[in-house]
């Protein structure tokens, strides 16, 4: 007797005479989706209850975890502004699609505002198709920043301030990584968290927008360093020593604005800041402190004992030469004008090396202010004319955003620019 023979005529992965397995996984996966979307979304993302033996994990100890801390979205001001940084942050700046105006503004920020609410507080975005992955925001912020051309579709008149900073000499800026229209940056002690925020922001915007670039940026882990701690570049410096602190009142002058839409917003200054990390392993311990003006070890200036201490630009040495040198950056960073400062929050980056290359580094340097031609521009005008930094880092990316007040429960970022 002989075996019938199977069938010739295949369709890829499957027999002719039936569907293929990729087809009934996807057939599967879509009906799966479609009773999930009948139950209602959040019964789908939501864990198993706490009734339910059958399929509960075994008990686990979370001492010290915080993959449910949440940083509520709600409030005068947006969020990420003054939440103690979290340790990973992406930035991503988009540009409006030709067609995008007022109404299709507002629908964009609606659908942004409403998965940010979702998505902060530990809950899946509508149409979610990883919601385990939203279950731990891990102090997860997201920040709404506006460009000019945004803001004339808007139908609104443009802050002077609200364009590219003036020229600087030290400036080698790319466009790859410069200006754009909206920016969404994604923040969280998480970094799966960061990623999958930032993706599903993405996918709802895509209909609206294009991303200009992206920029991933990153400080110590939680639980590395104190809570309060000064992050360190990769030059091995604390960074960010001098800075006003939320919630006070010279806080609240330097950074929130006090007029027209932006009332309770801020602007933001992006800078990316290349680091010349071969040529600084050249340069000896002492070279590097004189550099900055602080030392490695502590932070301290070099004229002090612990971080926070007043530098004395005064203090010379046994043989007359300023302790702190005249081109160090903390020297020229320094204002008598009170009003040129604010507030900073910086990353680092780290690129994979081109050929020749053992690193490609640098700093995401982020400034809040209410002005920046006021306020950043002057002093970044002293660091372009001297600072002894400029020999190892070169800014190659800069934006400038209008940053809107915060939002309510039953309104949207950027409310105050188009109303309801």
């Amino acid at each position: 007797m002989t075996r019938a023979p199977r069938s010739s005529a295949r369709n890829g992965s499957g027999d002719a005479a039936g569907p293929s397995r990729r087809q009934l996984l996807i057939g599967g996966a879509v009906a799966g989706w479609g009773a999930a979307l009948a139950l209602g979304l959040d019964n789908a993302a939501r864990p198993p209850s706490s009734s339910d033996t059958s399929s509960a994990p075994p008990a686990q100890d979370i001492t010290g975890l915080r993959g449910s801390a949440v940083v509520p979205c709600h409030g005068e001001h947006q969020a990420g502004v003054t939440v103690a940084p979290q340790a990973r942050s992406t930035f991503t700046s988009l540009d409006l699609r030709d067609e995008v105006d007022a109404d299709a503004l507002r629908r964009l920020l609606r659908i942004l505002s409403s998965d940010i609410e979702r998505l902060t507080s530990g809950r899946a975005a509508l149409a979610d198709m990883e919601p385990e992955l939203a279950l731990t925001p891990s102090r997860l912020t997201v920040t709404l920043g506006f460009g000019p051309r945004l803001v004339q579709r808007a139908g609104a008149p443009v802050p002077g301030w609200l364009a590219p900073l003036p020229a600087f000499g030290v400036d080698r800026l790319l466009p790859q990584w410069s200006d754009g229209d909206l920016l969404l940056e994604v923040a969280s002690d998480d970094p799966v968290t960061v990623t999958h925020a930032t993706r599903m922001l993405l996918k709802n915007a895509r209909a609206f927008a294009t991303i200009r670039w992206q920029q991933h940026g990153f400080r110590h882990a939680y639980g590395a360093r104190p809570d309060g701690a000064t992050m360190r570049n990769l030059f091995g410096q604390v960074d960010g020593t001098v800075n006003p602190a939320p919630s006070t009142a010279d806080f609240d002058d330097l950074v929130w604005i006090r007029e027209g839409w932006l009332t309770g917003g801020t602007s933001l200054v992006i800078r990316r800041i290349a680091m010349d990390l071969e040529r600084w392993d050249l340069l000896g311990r002492d070279g590097r402190e004189q550099a900055v003006g602080r030392r490695l070890a502590d932070g301290a200036p070099l004229t002090g004992d612990g971080e926070h201490d007043e530098p004395d630009f005064a203090a010379r040495d046994g043989i007359g030469f300023p302790v702190i040198p005249m081109e160090a950056h903390i020297r020229r960073a320094r204002s008598a004008d009170t009003g040129q400062r604010f507030y900073r929050r910086a990353y680092n980056y780290d690129d994979p090396p081109g050929p020749g290359e053992t690193s490609r580094s640098g700093l995401i340097f982020t400034a809040f202010q209410a002005d920046p031609l006021a306020q950043f521009a002057p002093v970044q005008r002293r660091l372009d004319e001297l600072d002894l930094l400029n020999e190892w880092t070169t800014p190659i990316g800069s934006a400038v955003f209008a940053i809107p007040p915060g939002f309510t429960a039953d309104g949207f970022v950027g409310q105050t620019l188009l109303g309801r």
